[in-house]
């Protein structure tokens, strides 16, 4: 009998088969916060209000068994997915993986037609609609989270092929965050609404990925007015790190959670604005919250724990984010790469389906074995060819594309 781990992919062959997959898919899947765009939503509209909203939403999230099909969920191409793609798109170019010359083209006409229409610069939201304890948030509504990483893939294409239209696209995205998502308050508070304008909440990751996309097009166009803008929310969400360097989520009593995806967006994004800014400012906390990050989120057999204080489950998310996070920080240890490479060898053991594809979690008894399209395999096709860049160009610089950020919720 063969040995089933002589039939794993490694993260070449992986790559291309998840990139083929996604490309038969049509870049369009499963969510698992797309409970809402069920059919029978509006088809027995009782069901449409806030609770049985909350209720369907976490059943389809958590459940081992795909209701979708029976609940008439359609598949959906994601902008935030499509951004994810875009930047996968350039790092497989560079290393000479992907061919096809349109396929970028292809994923930035794809955003155009699914940008949020009432709105005058360019901005994005979720291919479905989502409900927050208070509120429901519609179908396509702009957030601070999709738009961010569009803009930051369309940096990515500017940077590599000096596209001015990607340029010009981003830029306005900083823009509908400037005028409509920043707030301050008092002498010291600074924040970015999220999901909604009218929601001034304080969440980590979203200040520290607006202010990063802020600094990073200040430095591309010259453009000054994002800079203190973007200082003053990072230096707000920097001075919250707790003493043995991790994050909450957030600062309202139900947001104290340390996961570790979150805590790679906030590492990530705090070292993006100090490259852009030219400062050294937050390298305290960099390095402090690294260090917590290393000490908390991996188990020796390279899994990666969801939680800072217990493992399950484990999330595709939390794999690819991970792999991301560790080769941005590989400055800081030596063994960031074999780490990284570590998990990537875990993902194809426990989470790698032979159609090409990763599961979306390992739970302590079992897998669920969905797959879900932004979540799972746009995230996963990002990390590999992260990883792929990170192996191969080892002497090159690191990417200064914000690859890495998502959510417990839905960021």
């Amino acid at each position: 009998m063969n040995d089933p781990l002589n039939t794993i992919p490694g993260a070449e062959e992986a790559t291309r088969r998840l990139l083929e997959y996604c490309r038969a898919s049509e870049w369009a899947g499963y969510d698992p916060y797309d409970a809402l765009n069920s059919k029978w939503l509006t088809a027995l509209p009782v069901l449409d209000t806030r609770l049985p909203r909350l209720a369907l939403t976490q059943i389809l999230k958590r459940s081992p068994v795909d209701f979708r099909r029976l609940l008439r969920v359609p598949k959906t191409q994601n902008p935030k997915g499509l951004g994810l793609f875009l930047a996968s798109a350039v790092k497989l170019r560079r290393v000479g993986i992907l061919t096809d010359l349109k396929l970028a083209a292809q994923f930035i006409e794809r955003l155009a037609v699914l940008r949020s229409r009432d709105c005058e610069q360019w901005c994005w939201g979720y291919s479905f609609p989502w409900q927050t304890r208070t509120q429901i948030v519609p179908r396509g509504t702009p957030n601070l989270v999709c738009t961010t990483f569009v803009a930051n893939a369309l940096l990515d294409v500017y940077e590599a092929d000096g596209n001015r239209r990607c340029l010009e696209m981003a830029v306005s995205a900083a823009e509908y965050i400037l005028r409509n998502l920043y707030w301050i308050e008092g002498e010291t508070t600074a924040g970015f609404s999220y999901p909604l304008p009218s929601m001034r909440q304080q969440i980590h990751n979203a200040n520290f990925l607006a202010a990063a996309l802020f600094c990073r097009v200040s430095s591309l166009t010259g453009e000054t007015k994002f800079l203190q803008p973007a200082l003053r929310a990072a230096r707000f969400s920097a001075g919250k790190q707790h003493a043995d360097g991790s994050w909450a989520y957030g600062e309202m009593p139900t947001q104290g959670w340390v996961d570790n995806f979150h805590t790679g967006y906030n590492l990530c994004a705090l070292r993006a604005i100090g490259r852009s800014a030219h400062t050294d400012e937050f390298e305290p906390q960099v390095r402090r919250g690294f260090e917590f990050y290393r000490n908390h989120f991996f188990r020796d057999d390279g899994a990666p724990r969801y939680f800072h204080d217990r493992t399950y489950p484990i999330d595709v998310h939390c794999v690819a984010q991970s792999i991301i996070t560790l080769l941005a920080f590989r400055d800081l240890r030596e063994d960031n790469v074999e780490l990284a490479q570590s998990m990537s060898r875990w993902a194809m053991e426990h989470l790698w389906d032979e159609r090409g594809y990763f599961y979306y979690r390992k739970l302590r008894y079992g897998t669920i074995r969905i797959s879900y399209m932004r979540w799972g395999q746009a995230w996963m096709l990002l990390a590999l060819s992260t990883l792929l860049e990170g192996t191969r160009l080892a002497e090159a610089p690191a990417s200064r594309s914000l690859v890495g950020m998502g959510e417990r919720s839905r960021s």
